[in-house]
């Protein structure tokens, strides 16, 4: 039955069941009598809500703590085994894979590399479905046990009604490429088991809203500054984050040539590969036959040495300059959405922040409107390289919040009306 504002009985307790599970996640353990406040429900709604999860097993019970003149009272957190979900990063260089618990500890990981310039589909799809096998059977999980299968991709992901989530990819090739359909035909786990592919920034960005530096912060970008670059969006009109494709803004006209073909884009000046090759232009010799972050780390060697060492001077300069640029486009985003924070994450980002942030800092305020500039801070994301995957496994927590603690079931196909079978069949004639 239905109230005046459309919801359900059903509904109700989804959401009594949402708001329950999400407080004991974040600000756990609690007591029953700390639940009411932390949620707005009633105490019977709390003590109906909290035995229907102490008895699904989501819940458990974590101790008690003393009570003003009363009985103890029993502290309640989140069951850590009652639930698990894979996280999968599709980087650039490389395919994670890990597996946690509900409560995001570890239980398990894998990585498997992937050929320079080389982004094959198959490859990448086979590397996910044998990273999953691998970590669930490492950790001894089954298949069915999983509340579902996030991955974080580069590149803008469309959701269609026939094959799910889509990619487009260009900077790697990727275009419309059905990879949750082509993951699903080859997978072994159970169709109650869903993939979630997002963009790898937004990924990133969750994981930092949730648990690193952008925890309390009503309007946040978080970047990702890997191979290349992209940025995560968080404001109270796009509460749940939303990617932008922040590294091909145009820095300069008729500059250098993109991953993605266009001219001038920030990723051709500010991205890890385009760093690398301005530095190899200018004179610099990185290893040879190194990837990426090993080529980096030879940079920055060569940049920041030992004291008593002459620093490289091409390699300074190609990083000031990257420096420039990097908090030249920073300042676009303040100007634009005017955040609160901004954070720093992927592989490159973290591995060079410590040296460059506080040019970096330097250069987006200068370049940025003055009163948004003075309200924002820039500093690096807390969760470390982890964090894709971390915010890819988010993605099914959040659904499975969302949903009051209970496993989604898939919606079944309903039939086509009558008046589309009769044009479809017309149109074979």
């Amino acid at each position: 039955m239905a109230g005046r504002n459309g919801r359900t009985v059903r509904d109700l307790r989804r959401a009594n069941r949402a708001a329950v599970l999400q407080r004991l996640y974040f600000d756990g353990p609690l007591s029953r009598f700390e639940l009411g406040p932390a949620t707005g429900l009633s105490s019977g709604s709390v003590s109906n809500v909290v035995a229907d999860l102490l008895a699904d097993g989501l819940v458990e019970e974590a101790g008690s703590v003393d009570s003003d003149g009363g009985r103890p009272r029993t502290l309640l957190r989140v069951a850590p085994g009652s639930g698990h979900m894979i996280g999968v990063d599709v980087g650039e260089t490389r395919v994670r894979v890990e597996l946690f618990d509900l409560t995001l500890t570890e239980l398990a990981r894998t990585q498997r590399p992937l050929a320079p310039q080389r982004y094959d589909v198959d490859v990448v799809a086979g590397h996910i479905r044998d990273g999953i096998d691998e970590v669930l059977a490492e950790a001894g999980i089954a298949p069915d046990r999983l509340l579902g299968v996030g991955i974080g991709v580069p590149g803008i992901v469309e959701r269609t009604p026939s094959q799910g989530a889509v990619v487009y990819g260009q900077t790697i090739g990727w275009d419309a490429v059905p990879l949750e359909a082509l993951l699903r035909e080859g997978s072994r786990l159970p169709e109650t088991v869903s993939f979630f592919i997002d963009n790898g920034a937004r990924t990133l960005g969750q994981a930092e809203m949730w648990f690193g530096g952008g925890r309390g912060a009503r309007n946040a970008v978080v970047v990702l500054f890997g191979s290349g670059v992209g940025a995560c969006l968080v404001t109270p009109e796009v509460e749940h984050s939303r990617a932008v494709e922040w590294g091909h803004l145009t820095v300069r006209v008729r500059g250098r040539r993109c991953r993605c073909g266009a001219l001038g884009c920030l990723e051709a000046y500010a991205g890890a590969e385009s760093l690398l090759e301005r530095w190899r232009e200018a004179g610099g010799l990185p290893p040879e036959g190194a990837d990426e972050e090993t080529a980096l780390t030879a940079m920055l060697a060569a940049a920041y040495p030992p004291e008593g060492t002459e620093p490289d001077p091409v390699a300074v300069g190609v990083l000031e300059e990257t420096a420039e640029y990097l908090g030249a486009g920073l300042s676009d985003l303040i100007n634009l959405f005017q955040p609160e924070r901004i954070l720093i994450g992927g592989w490159a980002g973290l591995q060079l922040g410590p040296h460059f942030l506080p040019s970096v800092r330097r250069h987006a305020v200068s370049y940025a409107l003055r009163h948004p500039a003075e309200k924002v801070t820039v500093d690096l994301g807390r969760l470390g390289p982890d964090a894709v995957t971390v915010g890819a496994a988010i993605l099914p927590l959040a659904d499975f919040f969302a949903a009051g603690g209970r496993r989604r079931e898939p919606t079944p196909e309903e039939p086509a009306p009558a008046w589309r079978a009769a044009l479809e069949e017309r149109a074979l004639h």
